[in-house]
């Protein structure tokens, strides 16, 4: 299954879909936390929707440094526990709405992730049991202000401007995703600039669930971004960048 928020008619709704028919969507009673029943004669056309994030999270847990590829390409060494640090809900944007490049930053970067959807409470769980707590795994772009994030010394900043957490376009359930081998591409204005896989992940999806879960309580809709691959590199104004992850689909974003 998939989830999805979006605008019909002026009007929101949680929504399914199959991954047999993805071009039919159900509305749902309530959100896919709490129950999954379709509204009666509630079923339209995903192309006649306004897709919209489709998770309004609490938080958002980043993950610094996660690809071994990456590391191989900063020439740094591969960190003996995640680096975690955290985006504010108030950087989040959907599908097809805009980026915009701040007028304090000089370089804004992209960051192909996948994000990890949390589907209920989740305080210290085990690796084991880790996957028990997800609702399902949607595409993430971590835009980044780059050169205020050497200048700070840290992360608050650059990472958290309006509009720098792209999420979308779907919610895909773990049973059918393979979020351990996966293909993840960034694409900029028709041209492939990050291409890797899940597999290159130095933590994977339940270690970092259990590990940020010995840290803080995880909410239903919280989002974990698994880190980036290789490739990052500046954005500007006019751009369109794109998140592919093969299982979910593509997030489309444009610059100004």
């Amino acid at each position: 299954m998939r989830f999805l928020r979006y605008i019909y008619n002026n009007l929101s709704y949680w929504g399914i879909s199959s991954k047999d028919l993805p071009d039919d969507v159900y509305a749902l009673e309530k959100p896919p936390f709490e129950d999954i029943s379709v509204r009666e004669n509630k079923k339209f056309l995903l192309k006649d929707l306004v897709l919209l994030p489709p998770s309004l999270p609490s938080k958002i847990v980043a993950v610094g440094l996660n690809y071994i590829d990456h590391a191989r390409e900063l020439n740094m060494s591969v960190p003996d526990e995640p680096v975690l640090f955290l985006k504010p809900p108030s950087s989040v944007i959907g599908p097809y709405e805009n980026i915009i490049i701040p007028e304090q930053s000089k370089q804004v970067d992209y960051e192909a992730e996948l994000a990890v959807v949390i589907g209920k409470v989740c305080k210290k769980v085990s690796v084991s049991s880790a996957m028990d707590y997800v609702l399902g795994f949607t595409c993430f772009n971590d835009i980044t202000a780059r050169d205020l994030q050497k200048k700070d010394g840290q992360w608050t900043r650059a990472k958290s401007f309006d509009t720098f957490s792209a999420i979308g376009p779907f919610i895909v359930t773990p049973d059918e995703f393979e979020y351990n081998n996966t293909r993840i591409k960034c694409i900029v204005n028709g041209k492939i600039k990050q291409d890797s896989t899940t597999a290159n992940l130095i933590f994977n999806v339940q270690e970092l669930i259990s590990f940020i879960s010995y840290i803080m309580t995880l909410f239903p809709g919280d989002i974990i971004t698994t880190g980036t691959p290789p490739g990052v590199g500046p954005l500007k104004s006019g751009d369109t960048v794109e998140i592919s992850i093969d299982g979910i689909g593509s997030l489309i974003n444009r610059v100004l």
